[in-house]
C-alpha cells in the first residue's frame, strides 16, 4: 500500500527566508522570459515556497532528463555499501561476451569510478552511437567504442557512461534499477509512480528516462543535504554522499559558469560551494549545504545558465541564519503571485471572422517533416477542436478558448500522453493553437494562417535543439 509522504510546510520568515526575495526571483523569471513548469523552495527541512506555472500540476510527473543521473549514482552508492560492486571493478570485467577481442589498454583500465565521474577516457559522448543500430546491443556498443585517453584523465560528459553503470547494476543483481532503487529509497521517501525508459534489451537507460514529480525531487534533495538521514533512518551512507558530490575531474575553468567548476559521481559542483542534480531543458535538484536549502524546478528551457543566475542573485542571499519576523504584505504578495502562475495565460478575445469561413474545411497538406497528411478546424462557442491525419492516424486535439482544456494525445509523442490546449487569435487572420504536453518540458505553438484556398501552419516548439520553426502548406 502507497504511504503519502509529503514535506513539512512553513512560512518563509518562520524559516529565515523573504518572501520578497522570493517574488523577485519569480519576477525576474517572467522578465527573462524563462520557461519554468514547477518551483519548490525548501529550508530547514520545510517547503516554504510552492508553485506550478498552468497547466502544470503537482500530481503530474515531468521528464527528468539528465537528473535521471544521480538517481543512477545513488543506486551504484547503495551496491557499494551492501558489497556487490567495487568503484574499482574494472567495466569489461562484467560483461566479457560482448567485450572486443582485442581488450585495449585504456578500456581494460575504466572502472565503475570512472564512469560516475564521466572521466571514461572517450573522446566524446558515446550516446548517439549507443541509438544508431536499432536493436543493438548497448553495452557491446559501448565497450567496442574507442577509448582514446587513459580513463580519469578526461572529462566528456557521457550518458552512455551512466547507462553502462545501470547495465552493471542489472547484471550484478538481476533487478532493473527502478526495481533496485524501490525498496530502498523510493519507498522509505514516499516516491510512488516513477518510470524509467528502458533500452531496446530491457534496461533502464540511466542517464535520462526517469518520470518523477516536483516533490519527489525536492525529497530526494533533502535526504542528500541530511547525508543520507531521512526521518532517523540511514538509506545512503555519510561517506557515500560526500564523496558523490565532491569534485572528482575537472570540466572547465570554473568562472561564472556551473558547468565548470568541477564534477563529482553524477552530480554537478556548483559557485556557492552548491551542488546539483540537473537535467536538459532546467530540471533542477540544486542543494545548498551552507543554507540548508534545496531548490527543485522542473522547465523547459535551454537557458540553463540563466536559471542558476537567478537562484543565486534572488534565492541564495535571501536566506539568513535566523528567523526573521511575519511580514504579512510580503506574504500575502508571495502567495497571490505563487497561485497565479501560468504560462501564456489564454486571453479570451472574441470571435474573429475566420472562424466561420473556415471551420470544418480540410486542407490536404504538402509534404513534411511531421508526416501530416490533412489538416482541419471546427469552432465551438467555447472551443476549437482540430483534427490531424499523420502517418499513425487521425488525432483529434481539443483546445480550449480563454482556457486550458485537458485532454491525451499522441501526436508527436508516440504513446499518448497527458496535454493541455488552448487558442487564441493573434489578430483577425492569424490563430494560435498551443498544446502543452504536460509531462514533459515540451509546449507547442502553431501559427495558422488562411489565404483564400491556401494554408500555412508554422510549428514553434519552445525548447529544441535548434528551436527551428517547422513550416507545412496546404490547400483546400
Amino acid at each position: 500500500m502507497e504511504t503519502k509522504i509529503l514535506l513539512p510546510r512553513s512560512t518563509p520568515e518562520a524559516q529565515g527566508v523573504s518572501s520578497a526575495a522570493i517574488t523577485d526571483f519569480l519576477e525576474a523569471v517572467q522578465n527573462k522570459q524563462l520557461e519554468l513548469h514547477s518551483l519548490m523552495v525548501l529550508r530547514h527541512g520545510h517547503v516554504v515556497a510552492e508553485g506550478w506555472w498552468a497547466p502544470y500540476a503537482a500530481d503530474l510527473p515531468h521528464m527528468m532528463f539528465s537528473l535521471s543521473k544521480s538517481f543512477t549514482s545513488t543506486a551504484i552508492g547503495l551496491a557499494v555499501a551492501e558489497g556487490i560492486v567495487s568503484l574499482d571493478d574494472a567495466v569489461v570485467s562484467f560483461f566479457p561476451e560482448e567485450a572486443p577481442d582485442d581488450v585495449s589498454p585504456n578500456l581494460a583500465s575504466m572502472h565503475i569510478r570512472h564512469l560516475l565521474m564521466m572521466g571514461t577516457g572517450h573522446a566524446q559522448d558515446t550516446t548517439p552511437s549507443l541509438r544508431r543500430e536499432e536493436g543493438a546491443s548497448w553495452v557491446k556498443t559501448f565497450l567496442h567504442a574507442p577509448v582514446e585517453h587513459a580513463p580519469g584523465t578526461y572529462f566528456v560528459y557521457n550518458s552512455g557512461a551512466t547507462y553502462m553503470l545501470s547495465a552493471i547494476l542489472q547484471k550484478v543483481t538481476g533487478d532493473k534499477l527502478l526495481d533496485y532503487l524501490q525498496p530502498r529509497l523510493m519507498e522509505p521517501l514516499g516516491i510512488y509512480g516513477a518510470t524509467w525508459e528502458t533500452c531496446p534489451r530491457g534496461i533502464h537507460v540511466g542517464g535520462w528516462g526517469l518520470n518523477i514529480k516536483t516533490e519527489d525531487i525536492a525529497k530526494f534533495g533533502q535526504l542528500y543535504l541530511q547525508e543520507g538521514i531521512w526521518n532517523g533512518q540511514r538509506i545512503i551512507s555519510e561517506a557515500w554522499v560526500r564523496e558523490a558530490t565532491s569534485k572528482h575531474i575537472s570540466n572547465g575553468n570554473g568562472g561564472e559558469s556551473d558547468w565548470a567548476q568541477g564534477y563529482g559521481y553524477q552530480f554537478w559542483r556548483c559557485r556557492h560551494n552548491i551542488y546539483r542534480g540537473d537535467g536538459k531543458y532546467g530540471q533542477f535538484c540544486v542543494v545548498m549545504p551552507e543554507q540548508d536549502a534545496v531548490v527543485a524546478m522542473t522547465s523547459g528551457t535551454n537557458d540553463l545558465q540563466g536559471v542558476l543566475n537567478l537562484v543565486w542573485k534572488h534565492l541564495l542571499p535571501a536566506m539568513k541564519p535566523q528567523p526573521d519576523a511575519p511580514n504579512e504584505k510580503e506574504a500575502s504578495a508571495l502567495t497571490a503571485r505563487l497561485s497565479k502562475l501560468s504560462l501564456h495565460p489564454p486571453r479570451p478575445i472574441s470571435e474573429s471572422a475566420m472562424e466561420e469561413k473556415v471551420s470544418g474545411m480540410v486542407f490536404l497538406l504538402d509534404d513534411n517533416e511531421e508526416q501530416w497528411s490533412t489538416f482541419s478546424i471546427r469552432f465551438e462557442p467555447n472551443a476549437a477542436i482540430a483534427s490531424i491525419r499523420s502517418h499513425t492516424g487521425e488525432h483529434m486535439i481539443r483546445f480550449g478558448r480563454g482556457a486550458w482544456v485537458e485532454g491525451m494525445s499522441s501526436i508527436r509523442q508516440g504513446a499518448a500522453r497527458r496535454i493541455a490546449s488552448s487558442f487564441s487569435w493573434q489578430n483577425p487572420d492569424t490563430l494560435a493553437l498551443s498544446a502543452c504536453l504536460v509531462e514533459t518540458p515540451f509546449h507547442y505553438t502553431m501559427i495558422c494562417q488562411w489565404e483564400q484556398d491556401e494554408l500555412k501552419l508554422e510549428l514553434l516548439p519552445n525548447v529544441s535543439d535548434t528551436n527551428a520553426p517547422i513550416q507545412i502548406r496546404g490547400r483546400l
